[in-house]
């Protein structure tokens, strides 16, 4: 299978219907959308890209970026993604580790310059000379389900690792997207985070791929003017990481009766888990269906919070996704009873099952049909997952183990925090010590490092509570909105 196949069929049955919309208003049609795939690919046949091939997608979050995803789909080769916001050495070591043929890159783009053994390709005015001159109508080899993304799960540091997704697992997704989160060809999805990133990516395609309509409003952009935008195209689904659901908390006004997203069916996020009072807020000023989404690039989703689920598992990642099974095993695998903490496992038709050029990395993952995301938790009696953290985040302190989630969500509990981190101190008597980075609220008394320590005395046992507790302005946190502990331990000293 193809899945591009479905964006010639929208082309037949809705040829009128808008596929894209950009921040400007402008629309392109499925018939427009359709043409450009098929030659875009065109052009990728011609320039020798066959299936089985890698293309990196260096683009910005444009209508060429959504037509490139389809094209390389259509030639069967495999989507490389890029942040066009990396550096060009960063460019050259990502393409050059996963042996890319072709990079199609922005017209200014500095990485056009480097000196690589692939073909960097500019979709400037040549580009778009050469799409407009080409027939179409090309016959693509036949692939049996070939690798239809190499999908970077590490961003640029250390070893890139790119989980390789067939044709078939994503359509998996798809269809979690269908059933679990409700996508359908009356959607106007709102892409307001990066393409590059697989959420936004996912969702996307998963539009395009049923007939929906994709409304791009990508970053930068003030949360009044993507509210503006999103109430002026009728935006129906929202995905946004929970950096930018707080900076939407700073808006005015919003209620039960008129929430601030008036069109909206579904405001949805992955990434971290909000306070219990911020999903509350979500729902009652900006939209009543709010959906937390567990999952990995790797492994695909795996698990929803709904808005209907009740306010005592608000702290919780929700029940399994459709088509997924979902476990909590010890060291040697074996299930634990609910309640006990343990190494998280999932699998499903759309998880991947191996890295592309790496098997150390494949057979500590994917394994017996598993997916080992590498977070611990534990579920509950009614079948909710809660997460405890990072299996390398856990602090072992004098040979016990000691979850940062539990210390992070009380800390999140006092007025006067706004965000926190918890990691791992070295320390010479107990191995490690527990050290708490905090980020005050702007809207409450100040508090001290010491307060802090000592509310947690009276919340957790002795052996839980951190030793320091250091104030910082921000928490440093990737694209999607994760804080980066790694950064967070360099500023830390073995006590």
């Amino acid at each position: 299978m193809n899945l591009s196949d479905a964006i010639e069929i929208n082309a037949l049955r809705r040829p009128d219907y808008p596929a894209i919309v950009q921040r400007d208003g402008s629309i392109i049609t499925y018939r427009e959308y359709g043409v450009s795939v098929q030659r875009w690919a065109a052009v990728l046949a011609a320039d020798g890209i066959r299936p089985g091939d890698i293309v990196g997608v260096n683009l910005k979050d444009t209508e060429d970026h959504l037509v490139a995803l389809y094209a390389i789909a259509r030639s069967g080769a495999a989507i490389l993604p890029m942040d066009w916001r990396w550096t060009a050495d960063e460019k050259d070591r990502i393409a050059g580790f996963f042996g890319a043929r072709m990079v199609l890159s922005e017209p200014d783009d500095p990485f056009l310059n480097a000196d690589g053994s692939w073909h960097a390709v500019s979709v400037g005015t040549a580009w778009q000379q050469r799409v407009q001159g080409i027939d179409p109508h090309t016959d693509f080899p036949a692939a049996e389900d070939p690798a239809l993304v190499l999908a970077l799960s590490s961003g640029t540091t250390g070893t890139p690792k790119g989980p390789m997704i067939t044709h078939q697992q994503f359509l998996a997704r798809f269809l979690i997207y269908f059933v679990s989160i409700g996508f359908s060809e009356r959607d106007k999805y709102l892409c307001a985070t990066p393409l590059y990133f697989g959420g936004c990516r996912g969702y996307s395609m998963c539009t395009l791929y049923a007939g929906g309509t994709v409304l791009l409003h990508p970053p930068p952009y003030e949360p009044s003017d993507l509210l503006a935008y999103a109430n002026a195209q009728g935006a129906t689904r929202l995905f946004l990481v929970p950096t930018l659901l707080r900076r939407l908390l700073s808006l005015a006004g919003g209620s039960p009766d008129a929430p601030l997203f008036r069109s909206l069916a579904l405001l949805f996020s992955t990434g971290a888990v909000l306070h219990a009072e911020e999903r509350d807020e979500l729902m009652r000023r900006f939209c009543p269906r709010y959906l937390n989404f567990y999952g990995s690039t790797d492994g695909g989703g795996c698990s929803a919070l709904m808005w209907d689920d009740p306010v005592a598992v608000a702290g919780s990642v929700g029940r399994p996704v459709f088509g997924a099974t979902l476990d909590v095993v010890d060291a040697v695998d074996a299930p634990l009873p609910s309640g006990e903490v343990g190494r998280i496992r999932y699998r499903h038709p759309g998880t991947a099952s191996s890295y592309y050029n790496d098997a150390i990395a494949s057979q500590e993952v994917f394994r017996d049909g598993w997916y080992y995301p590498g977070d611990l938790g534990w579920i509950d009696e009614g079948g909710y997952l809660f997460l405890a953290g990072r299996e390398t985040d856990m602090i072992i302190r004098g040979g016990v183990n000691i979850y940062p989630a539990e210390i992070e969500h009380i800390l999140s509990l006092h007025p006067g925090v706004h965000e926190t981190a918890v990691l791992g101190r070295p320390s010479h008597d107990f191995g490690e010590e527990i050290a708490a980075f905090v980020v005050l609220s702007a809207a409450a008394t100040p508090v001290s490092g010491d307060e802090l320590i000592d509310y947690c005395r009276g919340q957790l046992a002795s052996y839980k509570v951190p030793r320091e507790v250091i104030t910082v302005n921000e928490l440093p946190k990737s694209g999607v909105g994760k804080v980066l502990k790694t950064e967070l331990a360099k500023r830390l000293e073995p006590v």
